[in-house]
């Protein structure tokens, strides 16, 4: 299922007047307990010679959403060629949703929408075929499909000869509109019913079922498909994909050849993370044994994107014909370790990184399924360099990095460099005569045989400093001995807050022809800086160091759990808030405030969510406790504390309890910092454009056809007393209004609204139209609330797509609406702009 969605010029262009069905995004219940799957026929080509390695090539969705053409698919064709990433292994040219008309045939047959694709789906394999690729199709096991086009459902046997007759390879098989009951049973007889009717075509397609998770289908799917997703959709940001290969890791039990965990398709190349982070998708991807699916525009992909797509060192990891995914050997304080074999005998040894800063990730050879050596040879898949180790594999691995090494037992080491590791710490960076921080680094020779002459140096950014507290030298370092250098950094007064780069340099002279060699990792300096003068929700600053019990801590919602966000609103004894910190017992949190504040405020209380308690929450200035609210029980009413910060350097909020991870609440702490007047505006400023307090406010239908009604009711409120009540009908509509006077919302950057879904759950969207054509303009974000839950759907200006040639002018909004659906009952409340 979109989770998230993305702008896309076709459904923007759609006015009301079309009365556009759209999809019914529903939400299955958590799967229950069910009968082993049935059995079902393997795959006709059988797995020896149909997604025997994971299968490689491309789909549009994640760059193009709906606008999917012919033209775009010959085009990504021509580009695996001519860029050589078919060489490197890519076959597969996905279609993704919206390539049928919204109806089927008169025959009952699905159509090709003749705009998109003028010479059909056929003329399109045909094309693909000829340059020796293959072609995939989108397809859904439910009644519709995410973006509201038919699905399969019932129509099994006649969709499976459709796609067959027009040479389909590859078919990925959604779950929006199941008509499910939620049981893990029914999720099996959907998806095992389009597996014998692929059977029956006598064609050889592989199936990718995109469950998202649901029913765990990498307990029952084996047999039934060659692949399943492992988790919801994927983002092109880094604490998405994060949150994914914790999700997918565990799994290595489940994959292997003609069966694999698949935790969705590549971002790389989009735009939302560092190079750094891309090569750890990459990397962790073939460490895991996934499918290989390119995400991006490959007509206009750069250099480097490309030479990460197509890393041939990295793509042998994961198509190694042994088909074993990486088992995790360690995981601890957010370093992960990942060991696979490979058919002829060396190991993949991947040293992930998913904290914030440089960190050593290392792992003992016997730890892994290496065989017993007195030394080993190490291949570094991104760069090239060979080195060897004695008994402990170790790198310094940047933030959000990955180390791969390719390993196998070496006899004579004496010819091969040492591998040499190079950590550094660094605290937070105040700039001026009295701050500055202090560095630690570590070199480790890791190599049989000592290395000689060891030098350290550390490269600061100009007009920096760092002076070693003693000499950073070492005439000899023995196999697994450590020089460690503390170095005082100064940064000149009025640097900007940000993070500054510093490269530790290990030079050193090795083996018997005293060869020289450096190793080098970069450390990022964080500078910090007082907050501007102003009150502030401190959900919108940044810690400058957060540790929290359970999970992450969550800004503006609660802590769910072990994701990033995965909570609701901020709820305590019933009171729902949109601003806060959601964070758990065993948390704290640290502001540098530099002596230019004075004043937080703030709600604090168990959560609704949690059962258990109490807890303390106290606010510290410096060392000294200078607000506490004693012990909070669960159901208690939220406590206001207010602590005075005056002249005080930092800030540091704690929660403490006997019982761990129990989510606790932060709810709308303001701080004040400058000189300010008590009732100044809190930035960043919000405009409440309906709060519904004097009833519906004018809230209609925008499809009367498709059905739902609107009332206010007390039962959920963001804002106010009182909210809207929205019964929805299964296939949604859109809630809102025509406005009697243009809005001008100039200098505002987003919409947002409450909810709180019923015992379905729902999607949640948000459209406006502009201008005196009343124009319409969708953001695309299909955010999906689980049933009884509640969370802040936001769109930004800058997410939100119009039509050809109309420009989204925030100072001329002439209606606002929203989206809901899945046929039950939700409540919203507090449109408005921020």
């Amino acid at each position: 299922m979109r989770k998230r969605g993305r702008p896309t010029r076709s459904i923007a262009a759609l006015v009301l007047s079309l009365a556009l069905t759209w999809p019914s995004l529903t939400a299955p219940a958590a799967a229950s307990a069910a009968p082993a799957a049935p059995a079902a026929p393997a795959a006709p080509a059988g797995p020896a010679a149909l997604a025997a390695t994971p299968p490689m090539g491309f789909n549009n969705w994640n760059a193009f959403g709906c606008d999917v053409t012919e033209e775009l698919i010959r085009e990504t064709a021509d580009a695996l060629v001519s860029s050589g990433l078919k060489d490197a292994g890519y076959r597969y040219v996905n279609i993704d949703d919206c390539w049928s008309l919204r109806e089927r045939g008169p025959d009952g047959t699905l159509v090709p929408d003749p705009a998109k694709f003028p010479n059909g789906i056929k003329g399109v394999a045909d094309y693909v075929h000829g340059k020796g690729l293959k072609l995939g199709i989108y397809g859904d096991a439910g009644t519709r499909t995410c973006a509201g086009y038919p699905g399969s459902l019932g129509h099994e046997d006649l969709d499976a000869r459709t796609w067959a007759g027009w040479g389909v390879d590859y078919l990925k098989y959604d779950n929006c509109n199941n008509q499910s009951d939620g049981s893990q049973a029914d999720y099996i007889r959907r998806y095992t019913a389009m597996r014998q009717a692929l059977d029956r075509t006598g064609r050889a397609i592989v199936y990718s079922i995109c469950e998202w998770g649901t029913s765990q289908p990498w307990t029952w799917a084996k047999g039934v498909g060659h692949l399943w997703r492992t988790t919801g959709d994927i983002s092109d940001d880094w604490p998405g994909l994060r949150s994914i290969i914790r999700q997918n890791a565990p799994l290595a039990a489940y994959a292997g050849p003609g069966h694999w965990n698949d935790p969705d398709m590549l971002e790389i190349g989009n735009g939302g993370m560092t190079a750094t982070e891309y090569r750890t998708h990459m990397s962790m991807w073939a460490m895991m044994a996934a499918p290989l699916i390119i995400g991006t525009d490959l007509r206009t992909a750069s250099a480097e994107t490309l030479s990460i797509l197509g890393n041939r060192d990295v793509i042998a990891i994961d198509q190694d014909r042994l088909g074993v995914q990486g088992a995790v050997v360690s995981d601890e304080h957010g370093l992960m370790v990942l060991d696979k074999p490979l058919a002829n005998g060396d190991r993949a040894i991947a040293l992930y990184n998913s904290t914030d800063a440089l960190a050593t990730v290392s792992v003992r050879a016997g730890a892994t399924g290496l065989r017993r050596a007195g030394a080993y040879r190490l291949t570094d898949v991104w760069t090239g360099a060979t080195t060897q180790v004695k008994g402990t594999i170790s790198a310094g691995v940047p933030a959000h990095g990955t180390v791969v090494y390719r390993v196998r037992p070496l006899d004579d080491p004496a010819t091969v460099a040492p591998a040499v590791a190079v950590g550094a710490e660094l605290g937070t960076v105040v700039p001026g005569p009295t701050g500055g921080g202090t560095l630690t680094t570590s070199v480790t020779n890791r190599g049989v045989g000592a290395v000689r002459d060891l030098s350290v140096a550390a490269d600061v950014p100009e007009g920096w400093t760092a002076t070693p507290a003693a000499e950073p030298r070492r005439a000899r370092l023995a196999t697994d001995a450590t020089l460690e250098t503390t170095w005082q950094v100064g940064v000149p007064a009025g640097t900007p807050a940000g993070r500054y780069p510093i490269d530790v340099t290990a030079s050193y002279r090795w083996g018997p022809r005293n060869r020289a060699a450096a190793t080098s990792s970069q450390v990022v300096a964080v500078v910090v800086t007082a907050p501007e003068d102003g009150r502030r929700h401190l959900s919108t600053i940044s810690p400058v160091t957060s540790v929290n019990g359970s999970g992450p801590v969550e800004a503006d919602q609660s802590n769910g759990g072990a994701l990033e966000n995965d909570g609701n609103l901020i709820t305590i004894a019933g009171r729902h808030y949109t601003r806060g910190l959601g964070t758990t017992t065993g948390s704290e949190l640290r502001y540098y405030l530099g002596g230019r504040c004075s004043r937080l405020v703030t709600d604090v209380g168990i959560d609704d969510e949690a059962a258990a308690g109490p807890a303390t929450f106290t606010v510290h200035a410096d060392d000294a406790a200078v607000a506490t609210s004693g012990p909070v029980a669960a159901g208690e009413p939220p406590k206001t504390l207010t602590a005075d910060l005056t002249g005080r350097a930092w800030l540091r909020l704690t929660v403490e309890s006997a019982s761990a991870g129990v989510s606790a609440d932060w709810a709308e702490p303001v701080l004040t910092c400058g000189d300010v007047p008590d009732d100044s505006p809190v930035l960043p400023e919000s405009r409440t454009l309906f709060s519904f307090e004097s009833g519906t406010e004018g809230f209609t239908i925008a499809n009367p056809g498709d059905g739902g009604s609107v009332s206010q009711t007390p039962l959920f409120h963001t804002e106010g007393a009182n909210g809207l009540k929205v019964a929805t009908p299964v296939a949604g509509n859109w809630f809102g209004r025509a406005l009697d006077t243009p809005l001008d919302l100039t200098g505002a950057t987003m919409l947002k609204f409450d909810l709180k879904a019923g015992q379905v759950g729902t999607v949640g969207e948000i459209a406006v139209q502009v201008g005196e054509a009343m124009s319409w303009c969708q953001g695309g974000l299909w955010t999906w609330t689980n049933p009884g839950a509640s969370k802040t759907v936001t769109e930004r200006f800058e997410q939100i797509g119009c039509p050809v040639g109309v420009t989204l002018d925030p100072g001329d909004i002439r209606a606002v609406w929203v989206f809901l659906n899945t046929g039950g009952e939700v409540l919203i409340d507090n449109i408005r702009a921020e």
